[in-house]
């Protein structure tokens, strides 16, 4: 059996959990693994019932009242029991700051390790083999893991669509679990601020660089980004001059993103900045530079001025949508 964490906050999907889900189906169909959904609540969340209408076996609804606001203490309690009951081969999660927080501390209860932020895999030998990016993206590193299971891996952000997770229909069932000692006491909610954006779950996004040249000619990025329904994004130095916030960042230091379409303009393609856009569906890049790295993973490309390029194609979008 291959066991994929549910993250919720009050019952609100983390949709990064999706993304676990279909890592978890195809796995299955190349191991020959059953999947289940393992979700921590303090109650009868109705969000078992959303996980219940994708191709898994069940969803496990591990309950207990500690549960209703997340430590990794109880947290961990409470996986560690839904392992023993349910003898999984492997573990699958998404790599969000929750998993990477509790995770290898389930983890070390049962003499293993985690693979964290893998890109892909392979099955061989009724194995997997886990890539991940090592050295800021610049090399990849296979991984196997040996022992007897679990195996606990972490998939990154984008190395699988959550809109692909395959639809079907799985039984829902609730397991007392008991929760030790909580050695944590949680504060308030942090909240975000109004203007924040996040940029993970965006479908279409046009991100500028250097190549913007100044602030004030963001507004033709924005014009391309308001024809297209998009979202404004950056690569860290124009987030250093403080001409969009930090949370328009992308890259290593910033959110890694994988929308369907996403433009780049004025984007040189630094490793650091290639890392957190990499799995996007359709990679457009307008540069002059014809050298650009940014062009060696790009599906589409133009070699030009951007102030020259944008315009005509915010024509050409509107001529297509008339």
């Amino acid at each position: 059996m291959i066991l994929v964490f549910v993250e919720h906050k009050n019952c609100v999907l983390n949709k990064t959990s999706l993304e676990a889900i279909t890592a978890a189906q195809s796995i299955g169909k190349d191991l020959g693994l059953n999947v289940a959904a393992v979700l921590p609540c303090d109650k009868d969340c109705a969000l078992a019932q959303e996980i219940a209408g994708y191709a898994i076996e069940k969803v496990i609804v591990a309950k207990n009242e500690k549960l209703g606001i997340y430590t990794p203490d109880a947290y961990a309690d409470a996986f560690e029991q839904v392992i023993k009951a349910t003898n999984p081969q492997y573990v699958v999660m998404s790599h969000t700051y929750q998993v990477r927080d509790f995770a290898p501390k389930v983890a070390t209860r049962f003499g293993r390790e985690v693979v964290g932020d893998c890109i892909r895999y392979r099955a061989e030998g009724g194995k997997l083999v886990l890539s991940r990016r090592i050295f800021l993206g610049k090399l990849d590193a296979d991984v196997t893991v040996g022992g007897d299971s679990p195996y606990f891996v972490t998939f990154q952000s984008g190395a699988f669509r959550g809109d692909a997770a395959e639809k079907g229909s799985a039984s829902v069932e609730t397991i007392d679990v008991a929760v030790g000692e909580v050695r944590m006491t949680a504060e308030e909610p942090f909240q975000e601020a109004k203007a924040s954006v996040d940029l993970t779950k965006s479908e279409v996004i046009v991100a500028i660089g250097r190549g913007i040249k100044s602030q004030e000619n963001i507004a033709v990025a924005q014009a391309l980004a308001d024809v297209l329904g998009a979202d404004l994004a950056a690569s860290r130095p124009i987030c250093d001059s403080e001409w969009l916030p930090i949370d328009r960042q992308i890259g290593s230091s910033g959110q890694t993103v994988a929308p369907k379409l996403y433009i780049a303009l004025g984007i040189s393609g630094a490793i650091q900045h290639i890392v957190g856009m990499k799995n996007a569906g359709t990679i457009v890049a307008i540069n002059k530079d014809s050298e650009a790295p940014i062009f060696d993973i790009a599906d589409y490309g133009i070699v030009g001025d951007l102030f020259e390029a944008v315009p005509v194609l915010i024509e050409e979008i509107k001529k297509a949508k008339a």
